[in-house]
């Protein structure tokens, strides 16, 4: 990279945000990261050059707004919010703890975050800035298996939709949006699962950052799940609703 640019990870501890967040880095990004356990954002700070920066947040508080806020001045500012934080659940049950707390941290704790680094953005047009956030193909039909969190990731996706329309309406044109749709990534969200055609996770942050970097609107990981969605898609409800997939 010609010059060097702040990122921010929101849910860095694990998974996907923990490999990007090293990801920029390796790649020269100046990054602030944030998630709800210290010690291992303290040791990210400590172990990768390149990671200055740390704050603590839940992003289900509305506390996590004015931790937002303390990382970008950390930061000295940023060119790039990038979300990874997210839960989901298994839960043919119904069990209401696990529907609220999904729709609580992949709904109401996104939109939270985003909104508040879209602000950021909308106040700062003297330079570029992007929000990238994960969603999934999971966006694609309701999933008997995982209601909420088909449902959230549905949400997710067509707020980023609405935010890149409004970018336009607001003549914002220096603020990018990118929905990031992965499959099944093995991470700790999925541990233990028997889900197919399961991606690497170190692979898997590599082309979302390429995509990141390119600015791409919609980025599906990978080409396999590119031509899945496009046959998903296809399925009718009435014949979607009748498929036993577990």
């Amino acid at each position: 990279m010609n010059s060097i640019h702040s990122a921010i990870v929101m849910g860095a501890t694990s998974g996907i945000g923990l490999e990007v967040a090293r990801l920029l880095a390796l790649r020269g990004w100046k990054v602030g990261v944030a998630g709800r356990r210290e010690e291992i954002l303290t040791k990210m700070v400590a172990e990768t050059e390149g990671i200055v920066a740390y704050e603590v947040m839940d992003v289900t508080t509305p506390h996590a707004i004015d931790g937002l806020h303390k990382l970008i001045h950390k930061l000295g500012g940023i060119d790039l919010y990038f979300h990874s934080s997210g839960i989901g659940y298994h839960n043919t049950s119904l069990e209401a703890s696990k529907e609220l707390s999904t729709i609580g941290t992949n709904c109401l704790g996104m939109a939270r975050l985003v909104g508040e680094a879209f602000r950021y953005f909308e106040q700062h047009p003297e330079h570029t800035g992007q929000i990238a956030v994960i969603s999934s193909i999971a966006r694609t039909k309701g999933l008997g298996a995982a209601p909420a969190y088909s449902a959230s990731k549905r949400f997710t996706s067509h707020y980023l939709e609405s935010l890149c329309q409004l970018t336009r309406i607001k003549g914002l044109h220096h603020i990018h949006i990118s929905d990031i749709r992965p499959g099944f990534v093995k991470t700790p969200l999925i541990e233990g699962s028997n889900f197919p055609m399961q991606l690497d996770v170190t692979k898997t942050a590599a082309l979302i950052v390429a995509g990141v970097e390119r600015k791409k609107a919609v980025i599906t990981v990978n080409w396999l799940y590119r031509l899945l969605v496009f046959f998903w898609q296809m399925i009718p409800r009435c014949v979607w609703v009748r498929m036993s997939i577990s």
